[in-house]
């Protein structure tokens, strides 16, 4: 089974703050006024049968060759068709972090010793519990007896030190189920002999402008796998099945012009029992850039 949340999401935390995180946490927001006490975002959540099920997914309750951890370089660096990542693979194991100057750890995509970052490691070629391109596809795609969709929202809350946040252990619906369950008793129902609706996937897809002087930043901790896109780009590389993990993105790394629109596409996927962990952090003022198509036989 994974290893237990609660001791990774409070040492990720901890590192996150320690790395000075309090001191870039002026959103672009306040300087036209109060920013909102919430922001609503809403996506698509796609429910899955594990593999030992008739009809379950290859890659849903499935271990990773070389075990639960974190793995990149599976998904392609740019966003595909209909903003929906593709599944390259040839990727690796993690064996050390890529990290920034404040020990955050970062996507490897994004390294540049110049701006005095901690290269990592990499061990072996996996990639990371998925099956092959075709099963990757219907990760974040509507399909006819293979999974059910439907919209979910979820509430950022605003911090007094100026993050949005998301986390369920704090969301009080989440806290009561014990994790990030968003489709118990729902869709394909509980996961046999769970209380849980473990394997399912969420997609957001996401616009904000970027303010060069807000210091902004997008982090996620949670498990399993989640990528970012910002501008098209993958910024998050979380990849694989484990416990809660974080990665962090400076907004200021990625070459973006100050006062213009872009887009954040974020994916994640619960793929293993016996947790789900979910935790979004930013500064960032975003709004929902639109639901992904669903047809009427998920709905």
């Amino acid at each position: 089974m994974k290893p237990s949340f609660h001791l990774t999401h409070d040492l990720a935390f901890a590192a996150f703050l320690a790395g000075g995180a309090l001191g870039l946490l002026t959103s672009s927001s306040a300087l036209a006024g109060d920013p909102p006490a919430t922001i609503d975002v809403t996506g698509t959540v796609r429910d899955f049968r594990e593999r030992t099920e008739d009809g379950g997914h290859p890659d849903f309750e499935q271990r990773p060759m070389h075990g639960f951890a974190r793995y990149v370089d599976n998904i392609a660096s740019d966003i595909g068709a209909e903003d929906r990542p593709v599944f390259v693979g040839g990727g690796y194991k993690i064996a050390e972090n890529w990290r920034d100057v404040e020990h955050r750890p970062i996507c490897r995509l994004l390294y540049d010793p110049e701006l005095g970052d901690i290269e990592g490691t990499l061990a072996q070629q996996d990639n990371g519990g998925i099956t092959s391109s075709e099963s990757f596809a219907l990760w974040y795609t509507d399909e006819l007896g293979v999974n059910l969709a439907k919209p979910l929202t979820i509430t950022l809350a605003l911090q007094p030190d100026g993050r949005y946040v998301f986390d369920d252990r704090l969301d009080p619906v989440y806290a009561e189920r014990g994790g990030f369950f968003p489709i118990d008793d729902d869709l394909f129902g509980n996961s046999p002999k769970s209380d849980h609706n473990f394997h399912f996937t969420y997609e957001l897809h996401l616009e904000c402008e970027y303010d060069s002087t807000g210091k902004q930043f997008f982090m996620f901790i949670g498990d399993d796998d989640v990528w970012v896109f910002v501008n098209g780009k993958l910024v998050i590389d979380l990849g694989g099945v484990h416990a809660a993990l974080d990665q962090y993105i400076d907004m200021d790394r990625l070459g973006l012009k100050d006062g213009e629109t872009y887009r954040i596409d974020f994916f994640f996927a619960e793929r293993f029992r016996p947790q789900s962990n979910f935790r979004i952090e930013t500064n960032i003022p975003v709004r929902t850039a639109g639901l992904p198509s669903t047809t009427a036989a998920f709905d």
